[in-house]
């Protein structure tokens, strides 16, 4: 029978290119099989960490590839925390427009928010922006 792995700590920095999210899809397969977390938790976090990458990447540092992105990754207990840092300007994360409103309906930006918003159990803006931390409560490993 196997240990139960009560806490765990992953951490990787790099530049900030939009062909490195690679990077964050490997680190979370990584996560996930060592946790031993599959279906909806794992797609859950899968597109809801992509999509704070890549806002790190694109929005936060600008695609500049002297900037870096930092995605931490910790657990314990029945929590999983994901960390992703830029080193961007930040940005007013109180005033976000509503990507289901009819006016936004239409606009190929904006969501990326939304969907971490609905798929992680927690969200938190720090560092004025510049890091966003992740929560997922994993009830079934």
């Amino acid at each position: 029978m196997p240990t139960e792995l009560l806490s765990y700590e992953q951490k990787i920095k790099f530049p900030s290119q939009a062909d490195n999210v690679h990077l964050v899809e490997k680190l979370v397969d990584n996560v996930c099989d060592e946790l031993n977390l599959q279906g909806e938790n794992y797609g859950n976090i899968l597109i809801a960490l992509t999509e704070a990458v890549n806002n790190a990447i694109h929005h936060g540092n600008k695609l500049d590839p002297n900037k870096n992105t930092t995605v931490s990754c910790t657990h314990e207990d029945h929590k999983i925390t994901f960390k992703v840092e830029d080193e961007g300007k930040g940005f007013n994360f109180y005033n976000l427009p509503d990507p289901t409103s009819p006016e936004n309906i239409d606009v190929p930006n904006g969501r990326g928010i939304f969907l971490m918003k609905n798929l992680a159990d927690e969200i938190n803006f720090e560092n004025n922006g510049k890091t966003v931390e992740l929560t997922f409560h994993i009830l079934n490993n």
